[in-house]
């Protein structure tokens, strides 16, 4: 059997992975037997990344690499989304109206530069992060909001001051986008964040990137004096083990089968057809929440095709989501019954938006005037009802999703078409709505700004509500996402999220399809493997048995 499955290997990751293999462990096993520390882990991601920017992190094989070399002032425990100290010594101190954040630094912690994290430092980084630099094209954070300036109160005790209250700002800095790099790294530009310069990002994690081989491969080596981990793990000091590869491996066929031969140790979006095979002896698969903006449609519903909520209700309408989930995917993925994960901060059911009919569906295309033509398409006014979908390349089955939900639009006589290309071409399309009407995505993100995050026109701006010239389509809409950034309690943001939801549900705006896991596939060397609160891979704690 496992000869067969390492003919899948494709020759590029397979000589990646043969400069490094399955290494043993430095150090020996345990007293049991049953563990080493040391070696180098062998981890297999399915697209490049594009910057190690930390408020860019945001993208996943970014941030993959981000979260194993940089640390944060707060530490967001995976399972209670609890914030607990890490570099900071305590939780903030934080005035009445969310305006001030006053932090303790821990001592002693230093970058792998040798120079010292310390408060002059940690307001430079979150100077750079709260107001970007244009001259650099370095982009503000969108986990920040409202950012002013930073003070240094003493070595290691540092304010931050906002213009308007900004609540998020304490899982904020707790998030991969406020991972703490050194001086030397701030003054880069967003050119030299990018591929090719991964050496020189500085961090002060546990590991340390000492190779790049241009968009196939990243080398790391473990710090072994490093020893500031957030309390709360379990392993402290020094990271097990003793390095890690990352080899970009984009076929799936060769993810799964590398891993399943016992060649790598681990991979990431193991595509749903195949998780059965991490059912055998030896493997398994972990399915991480991103707890965040459900994997969704986007309705860019200023573009006149898509500007009657009739046409949009009834594309919700005409799309069976459950057929979808059933077909495409397993269990890892729930159907989604709200804009948000059910585990998201801010949840709120608005499933009764979201019913399967068709025949509904059809009924409101006519009482909207679209009409069927000779062909089966509808038309009005002279132009038919086509509708272009990007393909959101780091989403699960993103183009066979859209191939069912062509099929299934198509019985109605609406028109789709795939927008197809590489993670540039979908960048630069996703933002004209003449290009692209339907856009394909999630984000994923513990606090109740991750809504805003999405669908703000100040933000990722999904819906396109926020045009190139500034204006504001639905200024109620940005209002209410801006509300849940800007009230200074939790209940008070969940309320402004709920509205913020039901807004959108109501309007049409967005089909939430279903909660989008990460879903690594590994084999049972892997020990201790963790995610952090949004799924992406945290290999501090892992070791490897031999």
């Amino acid at each position: 059997m496992k000869k067969q499955r390492i003919a899948w290997i494709g020759a590029i990751a397979a000589a990646a992975i043969a400069m490094t293999g399955c290494t043993s462990g430095a150090n020996g096993a345990d007293e049991n037997g049953a563990e080493t520390t040391g070696g180098t882990l062998t981890y297999l991601e399915p697209q490049t990344w594009n910057t190690l920017y930390p408020p860019q992190a945001g993208f996943y094989p970014n941030g993959g690499i981000v979260n194993q070399i940089t640390d944060r002032l707060l530490y967001q425990n995976p399972e209670t989304l609890e914030l607990e100290p890490w570099i900071a010594t305590e939780l903030p101190e934080v005035n009445d109206d969310a305006t001030e954040y006053t932090f303790k630094l821990r001592e002693g912690v230093t970058y792998s530069d040798g120079t010292p994290l310390d408060a002059e430092n940690v307001v430079k980084n979150f100077d750079l992060y709260g107001l970007g630099d244009e001259d650099r094209a370095l982009t503000v954070s969108e986990a920040i909001n409202n950012y002013d300036h930073g003070e240094v109160i003493d070595e290691h005790t540092v304010k931050f001051v906002f213009s308007a209250p900004s609540p998020g700002f304490g899982q904020a800095v707790s998030t991969i986008n406020s991972g703490l790099v050194s001086n030397a790294t701030l003054e880069l530009t967003n050119e030299e964040f990018g591929p090719g310069n991964a050496t020189e990002i500085i961090g002060s994690g546990p590991f340390v990137i000492t190779d790049e081989k241009l968009g196939t491969e990243i080398s790391f080596e473990s710090r072994d004096d490093y020893d500031w981990a957030p309390p709360s793990l379990e392993h402290q000091g020094a990271a097990s083990l003793d390095g890690l590869h990352y080899v970009v491996a984009a076929e799936a066929s060769v993810r799964v089968g590398t891993v399943v031969a016992g060649q790598a140790d681990i991979a990431r979006q193991i595509p749903a057809p195949d998780e059965s095979q991490f059912e055998a002896d030896g493997l398994n698969i972990v399915a991480a929440s991103t707890n965040g903006v459900n994997n969704s449609l986007n309705f860019r519903f200023d573009h006149p095709f898509l500007s009657d909520i009739k046409v949009r209700q009834a594309i919700i309408a005409g799309i069976d989501r459950e057929a979808i989930v059933s077909t495409l995917f397993t269990d890892s993925y729930p159907l989604a019954t709200g804009i948000l994960a059910k585990g998201a901060l801010g949840y709120t059911d608005t499933s009764e938006f979201y019913e399967y009919d068709p025949a509904r569906a059809a009924e409101l295309l006519d009482e909207a005037g679209w009409i069927e033509g000779a062909d089966g398409i509808r038309e009005k006014d002279g132009q038919k009802l086509e509708l272009t979908f990007n393909e959101a390349l780091p989403q699960p089955r993103s183009r066979e999703v859209v191939t069912l939900i062509q099929e299934q639009l198509g019985e109605l006589g609406i028109g789709v078409s795939l927008f197809a290309g590489d993670q540039a071409a979908q960048t630069a399309a996703q933002v004209d709505q003449n290009t692209i009407q339907v856009y394909h995505s999630m984000v994923g993100r513990s606090d109740f700004d991750v809504l805003k995050s999405q669908l703000s026109a100040q933000n990722r701006n999904t819906l396109l509500n926020g045009a190139a010239d500034g204006t504001i389509h639905d200024q109620k809409l940005d209002d209410l996402l801006s509300q849940i950034a800007s009230v200074p309690t939790a209940e008070e943001r969940a309320k402004a999220s709920a509205e913020a939801q039901l807004w959108a549900a109501e309007n049409a705006y967005v089909l939430p399809l279903f909660e989008e896991p990460q879903v690594f596939g590994l084999t049972d060397k892997v020990q201790g493997f963790e995610t952090e609160s949004v799924g992406r891979p945290t290999f501090y704690s892992v070791s490897l048995n031999k």
